[in-house]
């Protein structure tokens, strides 16, 4: 039995998750980086995080072939920014204040949180690949997250 591709993203749609912008660097040492919704914790021993990425994304050479990446969790205030590093041939960069991470990656102003990533496996995913990271350093703000569901982004309501 066979899933249709639009039912299947209707039901992924109701499942509300956090959105990040994973950073990393190509190998001419342009920095990179794309708005990244498919993302989760995997262990605590070690600290392994995943991030999926599409195999036809912009980014995807460069974060498949950097020895490492990190994972600036987005705040509420911040859909503007999520929005910048959906789009396609631009300089995501732009504008967007930031400093470095000590492997040299991005980690955006003001940003919930901070996970700087060395990369240990990547797997295939269908249309996807999931790129499996190490956790070697954090930081963590205090804020509101920045939610993506059913197609738009949306706010933690108390």
């Amino acid at each position: 039995m066979s899933v249709n591709p639009d039912e299947f993203r209707a039901v992924l749609g109701r499942f509300p998750s956090g959105v990040t912008v994973v950073t990393t660097k190509s190998a001419d040492g342009s920095d990179q980086g794309m708005t990244v919704s498919a993302f989760c914790s995997v262990s605590l021993d070690p600290p392994l995080v995943l991030v999926c990425i599409e195999k036809t994304a912009s980014v995807y050479p460069a974060l498949t072939a950097a020895p490492g990446f990190v994972v600036n969790i987005l705040s509420a205030k911040q859909e503007q920014i999520a929005r910048r590093f959906a789009i396609i041939d631009i300089d995501r960069f732009e504008g967007v204040g930031f400093t470095r991470s000590s492997s040299s990656y991005a980690i955006l102003d003001d940003v919930l949180g901070v996970l700087e990533c060395r990369r240990v496996a990547m797997h295939d995913g269908g249309d996807h690949t999931i790129i499996l990271g190490e956790v070697e350093a954090t930081r963590v703000e205090s804020g509101a997250p920045l939610l993506y569901y059913r197609g738009g982004y949306a706010q933690l309501e108390h």
